[in-house]
């Protein structure tokens, strides 16, 4: 038998004097369940924003473009995974965010219920992404660009010209609002609507965050760093880039269902070249390789999208010239403008900047600490030798 004495069994206790209780949840977990909630109560505040939202945080027209923006939040979560974990600068990622957003509403059109017709649509669309995948990635690098940028063209395309004649050419597919549950389809009320899309971002930032912190989300990462020395481990590298390929289209194309009830249709806008490129600038913008990150980009993409275009009429850059207030309500022109100034003074994004100025609140932060005090990490193991020591 084993003496208890010369074992070493971890036991995730607090280290207070006279305390064995487990782990207290992380401050990160705390953050995020407080601002899913705020976000939840959003719709019962009757608090105006001023430029941000046109109207108080509870009218509809507010709550229609926090919606977009959350509903881009998880499309961007869903990039990261591609793009910020992987390393695959994918062209076309928009190809399968347009594709749950037609096929749900073709099949809507079909006689199916949204809910079922949504599902279906999840189903097939992550199928032909990872079926699209397969082929792209049989090359590397540049070449994986292109190939999926040509994608996503020929299928932008054919949305255009509609060759056979159900995806609306360029006018686009109006939704079916018969299929759609009542709570979900009223102008007025768009609570509810709100509400899924929140519940799809966090959604997506759940099953991102648990992906990327399994084995599989490891070697992706290990993928991103070097590719040959994973290989040299005797894994198959091109198996772990199309999990990811398929993980990040499946969500997307969630987010293309939800997007089909906030636009109220299907255009061929969401399959552009010019979206795919968006995404790769917000991922970007919020932090690459950061999940909250590029949550926090594609919201902000949604909201300036949005209300760039209208503060142009609305006086509120009535004091600038004629060509800058032209300018500054070109969504994308401010893009790529926050693009130059992240790149070239915070290239971790958002998030870098966030954890500077944490480390730089804590180098402020004055060192009265006892020394006597000795403090271990919270996930750091114990043995049954220190608490024999402690009590």
């Amino acid at each position: 038998m084993i003496p208890l004495s010369g074992t070493q069994t971890e036991l995730p206790v607090d280290r207070g004097p006279g305390k064995m209780r487990p782990s207290r949840i992380s401050v990160g977990a705390r953050v995020g369940l407080t601002v899913v909630l705020v976000l939840a109560a959003l719709p019962m505040l009757d608090v105006p924003i001023p430029i941000l939202l046109p109207g108080q945080l509870s009218s509809s027209g507010s709550l229609l473009i926090l919606s977009i923006g959350l509903v881009f939040a998880g499309v961007a979560i869903s990039f990261d995974v591609v793009f910020g974990y992987t390393g695959l600068l994918s062209a076309g990622h928009a190809l399968v965010f347009a594709l749950g957003i037609y096929a749900t509403n073709l099949l809507m059109h079909a006689g199916l219920g949204y809910f079922s017709a949504a599902a279906l649509a999840i189903v097939l669309s992550g199928l032909v992404n990872t079926a699209l995948g397969a082929i792209a990635l049989r090359v590397k690098a540049v070449a994986f660009t292109m190939v999926t940028l040509a994608f996503g063209e020929a299928f932008y395309i054919l949305l255009l010209v509609d060759p056979v004649g159900i995806f609306g050419g360029e006018e686009g597919l109006p939704v079916a609002f018969k299929q759609i549950p009542d709570l979900l389809a009223s102008a007025r009320d768009v609570r509810w609507l709100y509400w899924l899309s929140l519940a799809f971002a966090v959604v997506a930032y759940l099953l991102a965050w648990m992906a990327t912190r399994s084995r599989c989300g490891q070697v992706w990462q290990a993928i991103r760093e070097n590719e040959d020395r994973v290989e040299s481990l005797g894994l198959l590298s091109y198996s772990y880039k199309l999990v990811a390929y398929a993980f990040g289209g499946v969500i997307a194309a969630a987010g293309g269902a939800v997007y089909l009830l906030v636009a109220r249709g299907a255009n061929p806008s969401s399959a552009s070249v010019h979206f795919s490129l968006a995404l790769i600038v917000v991922v970007v913008l919020g932090g690459r390789g950061r999940i909250w990150g590029a949550a926090i980009g594609g919201l902000v993409y949604g909201i300036l999208t949005l209300r760039l275009p209208e503060l142009s009429t609305s006086g509120v850059l009535d004091g600038l010239p004629g060509w800058a207030s032209r300018t500054v309500s070109e969504p994308l022109f401010v893009l790529g403008f926050l693009f130059i100034l992240i790149v070239l003074f915070f290239p971790d994004g958002i998030v870098g900047l966030v954890d500077r100025t944490n480390s730089w609140l804590r180098t402020m932060r004055p060192q009265n600490m006892n020394e006597n005090a000795r403090i271990l990490p919270s996930d750091e193991p114990i043995g049954v030798d220190e608490i024999r020591k402690k009590h």
